[in-house]
């Protein structure tokens, strides 16, 4: 069913891309070039065109919300699957008191001497 939609969404695209390009705008459009589409519904023309854009607009904004609304529907969480873990605590460290005198480190040979 997405595959639809799909399909339909890029015709709605292309069709709607070459429909303003060939639509007469303040730069005249590419009609310039293309005399012949001018007159292919003779006076009715920019009637047709605006139509067909407005047609294929509302096509385009449907297929969006519809395959945005397929697409939240289909996602899946990727933690669904994942087993609940136990959490388990860390032992606290001792709280040091930064204003305490640091005593030197005792090595092995301080050690030996003490016995």
């Amino acid at each position: 069913m997405m595959t639809f939609f799909i399909i339909i969404h890029v015709i709605a695209c292309t069709v709607l891309i070459g429909l303003v390009l060939i639509q007469r705008g303040r730069g005249a459009g590419l009609v310039e070039s293309f005399a012949g589409v001018e007159s292919m519904f003779g006076t009715k023309t920019s009637v047709f065109l605006t139509r067909t854009t407005t047609i294929m607009s509302i096509v385009f904004f449907i297929t969006c919300l519809t395959l945005a609304v397929m697409s939240v529907r289909q996602s899946k969480s990727l933690m669904a699957g994942a087993r609940a873990t136990v959490k388990t605590e860390a032992p606290l460290e001792p709280v040091v008191d930064a204003t305490a005198p640091v005593a030197a480190p005792t090595t092995t040979a301080d050690a030996a001497k003490a016995q």
